[in-house]
């Protein structure tokens, strides 16, 4: 399955969308959930909260393993899906739409260009086999 082409990705199989507002959008991607399995917890900052890039956010609990969740870029927390507490399975379900995670004001907006576009993160992916 081809990514899609409108998000950026990292090498840590997290993917993020860039809203109309320059406000950046993150989740894990299909190839992230289904490495996991059936996930069934979610742990995610609180609104407010700053992230840097590549560090630690969050966690994702499956049937498998505990998996951390690092950020594709620095900024504020603006937004967190408050669905998966009651429902984690729509990652699996949805990884790019009802699966999302986290919403970031990006501290710097050029740092979104800087990601992974889907065709270098499908090499990656073709390169890990």
């Amino acid at each position: 399955m081809a990514s899609p082409a409108e998000l950026r990705y990292t090498k840590d199989h997290e993917w993020a969308r860039r809203g109309d507002d320059g406000n950046i959008t993150v989740g894990i991607t299909d190839h992230a959930q289904d490495a996991l399995g059936d996930v069934v917890f979610v742990e995610l900052p609180a609104v407010g909260d700053r992230v840097d890039a590549e560090q630690q956010f969050g966690t994702v609990e499956s049937v498998k393993t505990v998996s951390d969740l690092f950020a594709p870029l620095a900024g504020e927390v603006v937004a967190v899906n408050e669905d998966l507490a009651d429902a984690p399975e729509q990652v699996n379900a949805s990884p790019y739409e009802a699966g999302w995670m986290i919403t970031i004001k990006p501290a710097d907006a050029g740092a979104f260009d800087a990601l992974l576009d889907a065709a270098a993160y499908d090499a990656l992916l073709a390169e890990e086999g």
